[in-house]
Formats: structure tokens, C-alpha cells, sequence
């Protein structure tokens, strides 16, 4: 329970399913630092406790921040140190959720963790270890004694799906995963938490880092990461046209803040690439042909799949980005363990280090890492 009112919710219907549950927050960060921006983990807390007290359940806070440091912070500085633009949302959700939270919640006897994610968890077809008949019936097909498999799929609510934040889920970590809302709209969500009482049912959604706050992720980066400035050289020419303070502050496809005028023309300046060696930052005119900014085939790395590996080229779709729609791509896996995804129409602005979510309709196979 993070103090917000997706989580709330989700427990209230847990209660009202009869699961007997205990509402956790997982103490992650605290700014010790004193960084810019609001960290209201104490009110979240709060919050989180002061619903648990309403609907009758137990609350714990479960201090995770060595782990979250460990598994999140520094996977996230030393992603950015090396120019890349990692997601710590999906890591913290595969690492801490998933994974050291997971690992408490069985130690402490619990069967599952559950969430406030807009996704939905459902039982696939077991593994059939006999012949269909020919009346194809199903009761006349033999199943495997082992557990089902689980499916993900995106939640009801487009606007809200999270399932692109747990790509990088294991069929082990689904299985143990619970997403109550995920047949659920927002307001749908709202009405019942406001039905019931709950002192969150008209909090803003949390938009910073996760489990950080509201902290600026470029005041984050200048606290822990050390400035190594540089070239702005536009890629067209080779020309330099400025100076940067550190590529760790730049993104692939960002217009704004980059430190140079737009020309006479009123064209704007876009960062299309980062070239590590120089420490350059390259940047060009905002346009359909501006070189790097629009990609028809990336490769990626760190593959994870929720049902098992893809070994064979196949047509899918899949998400560039969260918010993003879902876009057609071919698949070609590689002997190495990574993958070329070629897209039907071109893509913009896909920066290394974030993270593609493959999907076959609505159900999301997994994903991987852009190198």
C-alpha cells in the first residue's frame, strides 16, 4: 500500500473477496539528502495506515532502502553515468516489488503480493501432455499436474495500463502477483474508494521516480552523479554550437533545455544522439530526416519473457514507451540472446537503456532493453 488510492482500492477489494491480507509500505527512500522537490513518504505512510485502519486489516512498514539503493538508485546512476536513459520504474517493480518484497512476503507465510498496477493477471492454458480427441472437446484433453501458467494482459482502463512497467516480470513473479484493479477505469476506482470512506479516494496520482516523489530527476542526477562537460556538436556538420554540462542530463528526442537558440528560421534543436568517447552531445533540427531521430530497426538486449523464450522470428506488436500505443514489428532473435526489432513505420527518439514491452494482442509476452 503506497498511500495512494490505487493500492487502497485494491486491498478493499481483496478484503471483500474474504483473503485474508495485511497492508504493507515498502520503505524505500526517505531524501536524506534534502533534495529539491516533495518526498512525502511520512504522509504516505499515513495515508496507507489510516485506510488499513479503515477497512480492518493489519499495516506494516517494511524497510526495503538498502535493497532499493542497491537494486534501484544505482542501476539507475550508473545507467545515466554511462549515457544511457534507464527506466527505474520497471526495475523496481521486477527488483523490489517482485523481488526483494516478494521474497519478505513468502518468508512471513503469504501466498501472494498484490498491487494497485492497471494489469491483469489470468490463468493461461495449462501445458497439454495428451491428444485432443476428435470432438475436440476440452474434457477430453490431459493436462500437466503442475501449476498453471499465468498470462498477462494489459488493464481495461487504456489510459491508465501499467502492464509496460512489469515487461521485465518473470512467469515466477507473476504467479505469485495479484492486480486487483486491472478490470477497473479510474473513476469507476474513485467511486469506490469515496463509497467506502477512504481518505484517498481524491489524491493526486504520484508522477515522480518510483518511490522517490516528486523530486526532479535532473536534481536527482546533479546530487549523485558528477558533471563531465562537453561538446553540443550539431550531427549534420560536425559543427560545434555550444557546451553541455554532462550527457547524464539529455535524452534522445529532447527539444527542450538543451542550452542553444533555435536558428533565424524558429527550427528547433533536438538531441539525436550521445557520442560516449568525446563526451558529445549531438543535436539537429527537429524534422523528419534529422539523422538518428527516427529509427525503422533497433536491437535489444537483457530479453525477459513471461512465458517462456521466444526462439523463432514472428510478427508482434509492441510499446516504444509507456503511453505509447501498441505498434506492429517483426522479431528476429539472435544467437547471442538478443534481438532485431524492425518496425512497420519508423520510430522516434528510442533512446538506449529503456525498455520495449512485446505483446501479442492485449497479452504482453515481456520485454527487453534497447542497446
Amino acid at each position: 500500500m503506497s498511500g495512494g488510492v490505487d493500492s487502497s482500492v485494491a486491498a478493499l477489494l481483496l478484503q471483500q473477496q474474504g483473503c485474508d491480507i495485511v497492508g504493507a509500505y515498502m520503505k524505500n527512500w526517505i531524501n536524506e539528502d534534502n533534495l529539491p522537490g516533495d518526498c512525502p513518504w511520512m504522509n504516505d505512510i499515513n495515508d496507507a495506515r489510516a485506510v488499513a485502519e479503515r477497512i480492518g486489516i493489519e499495516f506494516r512498514v517494511v524497510n526495503l532502502m538498502r535493497d532499493y539503493r542497491r537494486l534501484v538508485v544505482d542501476y539507475l546512476l550508473d545507467g545515466y553515468a554511462r549515457g544511457l536513459t534507464p527506466n527505474p520504474d520497471v526495475m523496481c517493480n521486477r527488483e523490489i516489488k517482485f523481488g526483494v518484497f516478494r521474497a519478505y512476503a513468502k518468508s512471513e507465510g503469504f501466498a501472494a503480493v498484490a498491487t494497485g498496477h492497471y494489469a491483469r493477471r489470468v490463468e493461461a492454458a495449462t501445458t497439454i501432455t495428451g491428444e485432443v480427441s476428435s470432438a475436440g472437446s476440452a474434457d477430453s484433453v490431459q493436462r500437466s499436474p503442475n501449476s498453471p501458467a499465468c498470462a498477462l494482459l494489459e488493464g481495461v482502463d487504456k489510459n491508465k495500463d501499467q502492464s509496460y512497467f512489469l515487461a521485465l516480470l518473470s512467469q515466477d513473479q507473476l504467479r505469485d502477483a495479484r492486480f486487483p484493479i486491472g478490470d477497473l477505469r479510474k473513476p469507476e476506482l474513485r467511486t469506490i474508494a469515496a463509497d467506502h470512506g477512504l481518505v484517498t479516494a481524491q489524491k493526486k496520482d504520484s508522477q515522480g521516480i518510483c518511490f522517490i516523489g516528486e523530486v526532479k530527476m535532473q536534481d536527482f542526477l546533479r546530487a549523485y552523479v558528477p558533471d563531465v562537460p562537453g561538446p553540443i556538436v550539431r550531427a549534420t556538420d560536425g559543427k560545434e554550437i555550444g557546451r553541455h554540462r554532462g550527457l547524464h542530463y539529455y535524452t534522445i528526442g529532447q527539444r527542450k533545455g538543451i542550452g542553444i537558440p533555435s536558428n533565424t528560421d524558429f527550427k528547433a534543436y533536438v538531441v539525436v544522439g550521445k557520442r560516449i568517447a568525446d563526451h558529445s552531445l549531438l543535436v539537429a533540427f527537429d524534422t523528419p530526416d534529422a539523422p538518428g531521430l527516427f529509427v525503422s530497426e533497433v536491437r535489444v538486449q537483457a530479453l525477459s519473457w513471461i512465458g517462456g523464450p521466444m526462439r523463432d522470428a514472428r510478427a508482434l506488436e509492441g510499446r516504444v514507451r509507456y503511453r505509447d500505443p501498441r505498434i506492429p514489428l517483426e522479431f528476429f532473435p539472435e544467437v547471442d540472446g538478443t534481438a532485431t526489432i524492425r518496425f512497420r513505420t519508423p520510430q522516434r527518439a528510442l533512446a538506449s537503456g529503456q525498455i520495449l514491452a512485446l505483446y501479442e494482442g492485449e497479452q504482453l509476452l515481456g520485454g527487453g532493453v534497447y542497446m
